[in-house]
């Protein structure tokens, strides 16, 4: 039997990634509204909808020990430009019916991540790894033979979430506070940004259709939402676990590009898609073997 606590860490992942997975839909309903426009009101409403968290959750602390540790403070600035990247290009992808493209480069994130490990934090690929790996290094030539381009977006998504991961792994920050000094060194460029150069209909909220404006100021409900869900299951369940979930929000985005919003699965595409989904089940099939193995060998010692 579950323990209550594991019961409600599955709930809160669940949570998370089918947010995520359906986020699109979101941002979907704003597409009038350019991409960089749209990033600029996230990181404004984020930054407000996280202070309010933050003192209604009395974790100003948390922020003011974090300003006072510069080397955090650089790395901070770091992952700042990375997820406001990240987050750019998704919604660029998602408002120019490159959905498909954005789940693959969700799909290719945790391979992403086994790489980044080797690279920069001394693990050894299993054997399995390697095979996932070397899969869907085949399923990004695939495409660029067929196609003769890089398949840009899902690598920029995958590469750029991966480095963000890792680099706000080493720091040990809480999500909420972590997140709100990033929006805080992205807020002065949001605003000018939307106050100098954006010229857009939808630039002033006030003048806008009161739908539309609701739409762009939940910017900040529909970022910290997911991640306060993630932040719960993170601490009620092992990372093993929990990355058994990580398929279910590419999964979702991939069906709503699919069945919802008419876009093309063209044979090359499922091409390199088979590539990517062979190498996650090698890889998930991988990860429970090492799990039950660890679990075992650590009950044959006790």
């Amino acid at each position: 039997m579950y323990s209550d606590t594991t019961k409600k860490g599955v709930l809160f992942a669940l949570g998370a990634y089918t947010f995520w997975g359906i986020a699109p839909i979101y941002f979907k309903a704003i597409s009038a509204v350019p991409p960089g426009e749209i990033l600029a009101h996230r990181v404004i409403w984020s930054c407000l909808f996280i202070a309010v968290l933050l003192f209604s959750t009395k974790a100003w602390s948390q922020v003011r020990h974090i300003i006072k540790q510069p080397s955090k403070l650089k790395v901070l600035v770091v992952t700042s430009v990375l997820i406001a990247i990240n987050w750019l290009v998704f919604i660029w992808a998602v408002n120019n019916s490159r959905m498909l493209d954005a789940s693959l480069g969700y799909f290719i994130n945790p391979l992403i991540n086994i790489v980044l490990a080797m690279l920069f934090l001394g693990e050894r690929f299993r054997p399995l790894q390697w095979l996932a790996v070397a899969l869907a290094v085949v399923g990004v030539l695939f495409q660029l033979i067929q196609f003769g381009a890089v398949p840009w977006i899902a690598l920029v998504l995958a590469v750029s979430f991966s480095i963000y991961g890792l680099l706000r792994k080493q720091l040990h920050l809480s999500a909420l506070p972590g997140l709100f000094i990033e929006t805080i060194l992205l807020l002065p460029i949001a605003l000018i940004y939307l106050f100098a150069f954006s010229n857009s209909e939808s630039l002033q909220v006030s003048g806008n259709d009161w739908s539309l404006s609701v739409l762009l100021v939940s910017a900040g409900f529909v970022t910290t939402v997911p991640l306060l869900f993630f932040a719960g299951a993170a601490t009620r369940l092992r990372l093993s676990t929990l990355g058994f979930f990580q398929y279910i929000g590419p999964s979702l985005m991939f069906i709503l590009a699919v069945t919802v919003y008419g876009e093309a699965f063209s044979q090359e595409k499922m091409g390199t898609f088979a590539c990517i989904w062979l190498a996650l089940a090698i890889f998930s099939f991988d990860a429970y073997r090492f799990q039950k193995k660890s679990r075992q060998s650590i009950a044959a010692e006790a």
